[in-house]
């Protein structure tokens, strides 16, 4: 999981753009409005669901006596999934609640047909879960739809008091809005005198400003009632996000096995072929021009040099012997002396973390001081690593020009996702104008 902080820094500063404070823009703000509508809906919605669920699954049990109950539980529980799924689409269209679709059912085995496939849905989790949010939702979505129209519609009502009160005395013949008794039975007190109308206006005004902060909190309460029973359970999302996490493995292998095919045949491999022929022709010359055999020679021993050094940076690409045999403070040292910027590196370490971390976290610096030679235009940068509550952390910064992101399929993606798969992060603090700051976390296996 990778963050973009350009982005939310932009966001920040949109925020701060505002003048008017929250407060005062809760009610007109559509999220308000939004989680609103969402909390009207939800009795209708929640009268329905209880309705069927408690009729279908009730009638279901009764019957298991016979075969009968079987296919009635099962209808009942396909149901529900549907009205579940008709759930989350609203709180993905209201409350802007990004939620996965539970697992489908499978049956065992792989089995195929009708009654494996009733057998699985019956003793699918996730179905019986949907089953628990339908009992659990009504009582909730009574309590929610009451607390908030009733705010609302006595909030507004106040606030808006002072244009409509002279409608009291003129068409319904009394001094003004009756408070402590039914309207025209028993002695109460009229509101009708500017005072009283006042703090009647700062009342509602007060009730409204409030209103949009319990109407968030209540929606809030739905969208953990949608996370834990309608959505994926823990095991299936992690078992989603490894595989994903193994694809990303699988082509990062592949792009390296390609990239390493590539300068193999391009670099060394090329090199050693027109060496090959060199030395082919000054055998052939050795007997009739022994000089210019001779430079031929010294001309293939120069090849064979650079050939050598292809192939030693190669080999460092894949993984350094430096890094094998000393670790990752000096391997991130020599990285360090290697770069075009002056780069400051401090590595603090109780111990040497597993091979493939290391070898993860020193890939990880060795990309992101390309990128600062590349395309920062820093004059320094310092590299930290240190461990920290089982986590190995890394930190790259640099005094560019800034501007990095994680968005848009740029490299910074790409690293990531290779973190992401060995269950790391990336974040990317690189405001405009600098400085950038890259803040790598793995996990710590010693």
């Amino acid at each position: 999981m990778a963050m973009d902080y350009g982005r939310d820094y932009g966001r920040a500063e949109a925020r701060r753009a505002h003048r008017v404070p929250a407060v005062l823009r809760a009610p007109l703000e559509g999220r308000t409005w939004r989680e609103f509508l969402y909390l009207l809906l939800s009795l209708p919605m929640a009268v329905l669901t209880f309705s069927f669920a408690v009729t279908m699954t009730t009638a279901g049990v009764a019957m298991l006596i016979t075969f009968v109950g079987v296919p009635v539980l099962a209808a009942a529980l396909v149901g529900v999934r549907a009205l579940g799924a008709v759930e989350r689409a609203r709180a993905r269209s209201l409350l802007k609640l990004e939620i996965s679709e539970p697992e489908p059912v499978r049956a065992p085995n792989g089995k195929r047909g009708l009654m494996p496939w009733v057998g699985a849905l019956l003793k699918s989790g996730v179905s019986w879960r949907h089953v628990l949010y339908a009992l659990l939702h009504l009582p909730w979505a009574i309590g929610a739809f009451t607390v908030s129209v009733v705010m609302w519609s006595v909030g507004w009502a106040l606030f808006l008091y002072p244009a409509y009160w002279w409608m009291y005395p003129t068409w319904w013949g009394q001094p003004g809005m009756q408070i402590g008794a039914e309207p025209g039975h028993g002695a109460g007190l009229f509101v009708d005198n500017p005072f009283e109308i006042g703090v009647t206006c700062a009342a509602g005004l007060a009730l409204v400003l409030a209103t949009p902060w319990v109407i968030r909190g209540l929606a809030s309460v739905d969208r953990l009632m949608v996370s834990a029973l309608l959505g994926p359970s823990r095991l299936a999302e992690r078992v989603w996000e490894l595989e994903e996490d193994r694809g990303v493995v699988v082509d990062t292998a592949a792009a390296d096995l390609r990239r390493i095919e590539r300068d193999l045949h391009d670099g060394a491999q090329a090199r050693l072929v027109a060496l090959a022929m060199d030395l082919g022709l000054a055998k052939e010359k050795l007997e009739e021009d022994p000089e210019a055999a001779a430079r031929m020679v010294d001309e293939a021993h120069g090849e064979v040099k650079l050939a050598l050094q292809e192939l030693r940076d190669l080999a460092r690409g894949i993984h350094p012997a430096i890094l094998t045999d000393r670790g990752l403070g000096p391997a991130l040292s020599a990285l360090a002396a290697r770069c075009t910027v002056p780069v400051q590196a401090e590595v603090d370490l109780p111990a040497r973390p597993a091979a493939a971390i290391e070898g993860i976290a020193y890939f990880t610096v060795s990309e992101l001081l390309q990128n600062i030679s590349k395309h920062s235009g820093a004059r320094s940068a310092r590299v930290d690593v240190w461990h920290s509550s089982g986590r190995l952390m890394l930190q790259v910064w640099d005094d560019g020009r800034g501007g990095a992101s994680t968005a848009g399929g740029s490299g910074l993606a790409g690293l990531a996702e290779r973190l992401g798969s060995v269950d790391g992060l990336l974040v990317v603090d690189s405001p405009e104008g600098g400085p950038t700051t890259v803040t790598a976390e793995l996990p710590w296996r010693g």
